[in-house]
């Protein structure tokens, strides 16, 4: 009885051995991880701003929308469309209404949804300034990426493609960007002109001129980088060490210009029936205007004479 139990059981764990082997396992790669597409669905949320931002497309692609365009988008290194940032504008302008008809009222409401597209400039422009300061910082270190690249017998275009993979955003994109469009035809004189347009850069216009001159009487185009690298380092010396002697001149403007709103703002909470005669007569409006008119004019004359040219 033992024997024959004991055969029945050889005889199943062989079976169940086969049957394991002839019967394909499961992979071990996740299911979402084999699947191309996703199984779940976007939320509400997701749902209403993707259409809100086809019927703006639809509505832009009707008119010549000038504002937030493409370019001025890819110049402040936001990977957004035109609809996408006006979409955010509206979003913004919406907040804007809804806090200031909380604060203050309709006035102020209707005042920061007409200053929401104003604040989008603003923001763009300093995004923009800051990319391209960034991208001025850089630019010593991406000269010695193409000698070295020179040096080491390379094309200045595959140069400029090494210099792409090793150097950090903004760099990096602007000349991965110059590599795509040489790739697709586009001169590479060209292509660097138009980088250094973008990026309003003065010494990115001497090295697409010194590429321009070696390409006509030839030479060693790694030492003329090295010369101009040479020249834009001490000429950022220069203009750190005027940034440095300026910068007392510019703290002084910035008081200067906050110090009659700060004390106007100081009386209206200590005593606010002290401003009262400004604000109810005529004579009190006149002087005000005339006050904002003459601080304008001091502001622009003192930024005039701190804000130094190389």
């Amino acid at each position: 009885m033992i024997v024959t139990i004991g055969i029945i059981l050889v005889v199943t764990s062989v079976a169940l051995g086969g049957v394991a082997v002839l019967i394909p396992r499961t992979p071990t790669v996740p299911l979402d991880r084999r699947r191309p597409y996703r199984t779940e669905s976007d939320s509400q949320l997701t749902r209403f701003a993707g259409s809100a931002v086809r019927t703006i497309e639809r509505f832009l692609a009707k008119r010549n929308f000038r504002y937030f365009k493409r370019e001025i988008l890819e110049n402040a290194g936001l990977r957004l469309s035109q609809a996408d940032f006006l979409l955010l504008v509206v979003i913004g302008a919406f907040v804007g209404a809804l806090v200031g008809l909380v604060v203050a009222g309709p006035l102020l409401a209707i005042l920061l949804v007409m200053a929401a597209p104003f604040i989008g400039h603003l923001v763009l422009g300093f995004l923009a300034g800051k990319r391209r300061a960034k991208f001025g910082d850089q630019l010593g270190d991406t000269l010695q990426l193409l000698s070295g690249s020179l040096r080491a017998g390379h094309s200045i275009l595959r140069a400029i493609d090494a210099a792409a993979n090793e150097s950090q955003t903004p760099t990096s994109e602007e000349m991965r960007r110059i590599v795509s469009e040489t790739s697709l035809g586009r001169d590479l004189l060209v292509s660097l002109n138009d980088a250094a347009e973008r990026m309003q850069n003065e010494d990115f216009v001497w090295i697409s001129q010194a590429i321009q001159i070696n390409r006509e009487v030839g030479g060693n185009l790694a030492e003329v980088l090295d010369q101009v690298n040479e020249t834009i380092r001490e000429r950022n010396e220069i203009k750190g060490h005027i940034k440095s002697l300026a910068a007392e001149g510019k703290f002084s403007a910035y008081i200067l210009m906050a110090l009659p709103v700060g004390i106007v703002a100081m009386l209206m909470l200590v005593n606010p029936g002290y401003m009262d005669k400004m604000f109810s007569t005529l004579l009190g409006w006149i002087m005000v205007v005339a006050s904002v008119i003459l601080m304008t004019i001091g502001g622009l004359w003192m930024r005039k004479i701190i804000d130094l040219k190389f």
